[in-house]
């Protein structure tokens, strides 16, 4: 790093604030639509003194504490926040907490994957939100239950079919990603209560908690032990969403096969029962 670019950088962005955006008042002569150096000192809490160094180049190692006060006051995006982190030297710091926000643009993609089972987890395996038909094939969770890796450990059982193999080698995945998360978030305590409620409940999961490995959950070809329209295999995606973190798991059925006749069949009862 440079610290001709970091004020270079600083300059760029302060141009490009506009009081209004800032929510600072827009009156008086301007020589430009930006921000003085004056309104950002304010508006980080800093001196313009330190401001003008950091611009010119004269002042070397930002603290993490103004970095961050800067990129919040220059009203910059998670990229632009981690660059000018980068640009001070310094490692950006992660989210407190397990992103659990589903974007306008996400929740549309998912509206248009209405005759597909589609469910949305967040970084830690806890269920955000689930569309009807994957509703309809899995049935409804609630409480813990919610979370995946509970459900697996801990939970009542699911229609999912498992080999003793099969399910071994879940959980171990389970436990490896949900183990990246951790690391990701280590300040989130609905997470560190999530890991100790395990931990506690369930010998196995804290063998392989304690076995320090790390991996992520990836995509499988799953059978669904459904009560009204017999079995599915299907195959089942995972996408995971960079920067919001989020996990959105997809099932579909091969063209043409009896699979996806059923699947059909599920989309046009939904959870109600067949009769007669």
């Amino acid at each position: 790093m440079a610290t001709t670019e970091l004020g270079a950088a600083l300059r760029r962005w302060r141009d490009q604030v506009s009081p209004e955006t800032a929510g600072l008042p827009a009156g008086g002569h301007r020589r430009a639509a930006g921000l003085r150096r004056e309104e950002l000192a304010q508006l980080a809490g800093i001196s313009v003194d330190y401001v003008t160094r950091l611009e010119q180049g004269r002042a070397t190692s930002p603290s993490p504490q103004v970095v961050e006060a800067l990129a919040r006051a220059l009203r910059l995006t998670s990229d632009g926040r981690a660059h000018l982190f980068q640009l001070a030297g310094l490692v950006p710091p992660g989210p407190e907490k397990v992103p659990a926000y589903i974007t306008p643009s996400i929740q549309r993609m998912l509206d248009r994957l209405a005759g597909t089972p589609v469910v949305v987890f967040d970084a830690a395996w806890t269920q955000l939100l689930a569309n009807p038909l994957y509703t309809a094939l899995m049935g409804e969770w609630h409480g813990n239950d919610l979370n995946a890796v509970w459900r697996s450990f801990l939970g009542t059982g699911t229609r999912v079919r498992h080999t003793p193999e099969s399910r071994s080698a879940l959980r171990a995945a389970q436990v490896a990603d949900l183990r990246r998360t951790a690391g990701r978030y280590p300040a989130d305590q609905r997470l560190q209560h999530l890991v100790s409620q395990l931990r506690a409940k369930s010998a196995e999961f804290d063998d392989l908690w304690e076995s320090g490995t790390v991996g992520r959950h990836e995509s499988a070809r799953k059978t669904i032990d459904h009560p009204h329209v017999g079995a599915l295999t299907l195959d089942c995606d995972v996408l995971v969403v960079a920067g919001n973190d989020l996990r959105i798991m997809i099932y579909t059925a091969e063209p043409g096969s009896q699979d996806a006749e059923r699947l059909a069949l599920l989309a046009v009862i939904g959870t109600q029962a067949l009769t007669g």
